[in-house]
């Protein structure tokens, strides 16, 4: 991910619009890790990205507790660990296309009578 490259077999693969249409979340990861060489504040991220502040602060606390980012009042900086975030977009991937694959899955389709409500 940090490289700015896919592999060719994903590249292949996918439809021209398959890059187009990204999260908050993945467009929040992308942009610092395109700009892995600063920290930003929350604010400045959501005005670069036109999103909201809000948002963008509770994404960003979201991917601390994931270890995807790295945080020191008021900056946020993507995770220095290659590895992890690596791991973490391989993952993502995934899900997207067993999403693609089988459709997305809705826990309260897959309760059973024998599951109770918990109260």
């Amino acid at each position: 991910m940090s490289s700015g490259a896919i592999d060719i077999e994903e590249f292949e693969n996918a439809d021209a619009d398959d890059f187009e249409e990204r999260t908050d979340t993945e467009r929040i990861v992308v942009f610092l890790d395109e700009h892995d060489d600063r920290a930003w504040k929350a604010a400045s991220i959501a005005e670069r990205l036109g999103l909201e502040t809000d948002a963008v602060s509770a994404i960003l606390s979201r991917l601390k507790e994931r270890g995807l980012v790295r945080h020191k009042r008021p900056y946020w900086a993507i995770t220095d660990d290659e590895e992890r975030l690596q791991s973490a977009y391989q993952l993502h991937r995934y899900h997207e296309t067993a999403d693609d694959q089988y459709g997305e899955e809705h826990l309260e389709d897959i309760q059973t009578d024998e599951l109770e409500d918990v109260q």
